[in-house]
């Protein structure tokens, strides 16, 4: 599985594809980002649509720092979300 580390704000963040799908899989897909580990693990959640490849993984390792920066303002908490089954951790 594609991976990416990402620093804002002097934390590192970890992105990855959710691997949930929806009806239209090859259109837009979610991202994950995880900062820490165990009780104090915190994730986040976002989906977008690629402009490139159709495939989480490519599409992942394409975008720029900055786009992925863009994107991890616009996620939201992972227990909103069901590609993180709604868990606070």
């Amino acid at each position: 599985m594609a991976r990416r580390s990402l620093v804002v704000t002097g934390e590192r963040w970890e992105v990855y594809p959710s691997g949930r799908t929806t009806v239209y899989p090859r259109d837009q897909f979610g991202l994950l980002f995880e900062h820490g580990t165990g009780s104090a693990r915190r994730r986040r959640v976002t989906r977008y649509a690629p402009v490139g490849s159709r495939w989480p993984q490519h599409a992942l390792l394409e975008l720029s720092d900055a786009e992925l920066l863009s994107l991890f303002h616009q996620s939201q908490p992972a227990w909103t979300a069901p590609e993180a089954a709604y868990a606070a951790h």
